[in-house]
């Protein structure tokens, strides 16, 4: 809420890098209702793709990693689930289906936070419940060594806190002296910071990020998995977190690296959301399509395990026999064979 404060406190010079990102943003959301009316059933099949890789992806930021062969009979199915990274998985899948189906009824308060924190982490002791005991958020080096990166608030803080949180960003919204978007990004950065549970803070940050889309008209997180751009280029999320999360409990924080950070990921999210609609006219297959967009974001060589971890649900074989099609149509070049091969596009 520090950031927060500090926005009510004054509306801030806001730096020329984020009035470029937050037009850009304003133009995407300008074109999103001409691309949400285009080809109903392959929207229907994104919006499946994307759940998958959201519940996914948000998952293994926190190191919960799921068997790629299970991935669909965790995300869809009805079996029993054999181990606690799966229950949380799924439980995301749960959170996310709550936010997509019950948008417009689900505002920003202390229970709902508490609701989507009990989902993602299912039958654990302290589930729904705020942290207990201080703590710190630590960084191992390779050299064995261990440094505290961030001291969250302390949990005799922690309730109180949530709720400034709910009230500011309302304000803020209200009074509109500051962009909708720098407050979304504010409150997350204030949560983050905050730290109100013992763990699963980041995937119920995630959860609001989207959530407090909605409620700004920004809805291509139904197609594209927000979840997945950010695993993508989690070393950044973590650096500019870092970064502007000094100072936090004096106000003294520099807010524009993590605000910056989610402005890009939000216009990343958009460029892929209108490139895969905008693609929906192409004679392919839908799982060929994922793959293909998979492989377009590389930029470099790559293996199939690389291309199997971005398109979960898409069968290893499957996938295997869309590259060697795009080797055949001269899309792609392969060097070396079974595990140690690597491909490579062609226009990179």
């Amino acid at each position: 809420m520090k950031t927060l404060e500090l926005l009510c406190r004054q509306p801030p010079q806001i730096p020329t890098s984020t009035v470029w990102l937050l037009n850009d943003l304003a133009e995407y959301r300008g074109k999103q209702e001409l691309f949400t009316k285009q080809a109903p059933q392959r929207l229907k099949k994104l919006r499946e793709h994307a759940l998958i890789e959201s519940a996914v992806a948000s998952n293994r930021i926190e190191g919960v990693e799921i068997d790629q062969k299970r991935v669909g009979t965790v995300i869809f199915g009805h079996k029993q689930l054999q181990d606690r990274n799966e229950q949380e998985v799924r439980g995301y899948q749960a959170a996310l289906a709550l936010i997509h189906e019950q948008q417009a009824r689900l505002e920003l308060s202390p229970d709902l936070i508490f609701k989507l924190y009990a989902l993602t982490r299912p039958e654990i002791w302290d589930s729904g419940q705020f942290k207990k005991a201080d703590g710190e958020i630590i960084e191992k080096h390779p050299d064995g060594r261990v440094t505290v990166r961030f001291r969250p608030l302390s949990a005799r803080e922690t309730p109180a806190a949530i709720d400034q949180l709910c009230s500011l960003s309302e304000r803020a919204l209200r009074e509109k002296q500051v962009p909708p978007l720098i407050v979304w990004a504010a409150q997350n950065l204030d949560f983050l910071c905050i730290h109100p549970f013992r763990d699963g803070n980041g995937r119920v940050s995630r959860l609001l990020l989207l959530l407090s889309l909605y409620h700004l008209g920004f809805a291509a997180g139904r197609y594209i998995s927000l979840e997945r751009i950010i695993e993508q280029s989690k070393e950044r999320y973590y650096e500019t977190l870092h970064a502007s999360s000094q100072g936090w409990h004096d106000g003294r924080h520099d807010m524009w690296p993590y605000v910056n950070y989610l402005l890009y990921t939000l216009k990343e999210l958009y460029s892929e959301f209108e490139q895969r609609v905008g693609d929906m006219a192409a004679p392919r297959g839908e799982k060929a399509d994922i793959v293909g967009a998979a492989i377009h974001r590389k930029t470099g060589p790559f293996a199939l395990a690389e291309i199997e971890k971005d398109c979960p649900g898409v069968g290893r074989d499957w996938i295997r026999a869309i590259l060697f099609q795009l080797k055949k149509d001269g899309k792609i070049a392969c060097t070396g064979k079974g595990k140690a091969a690597r491909w490579k596009r062609l226009d990179d």
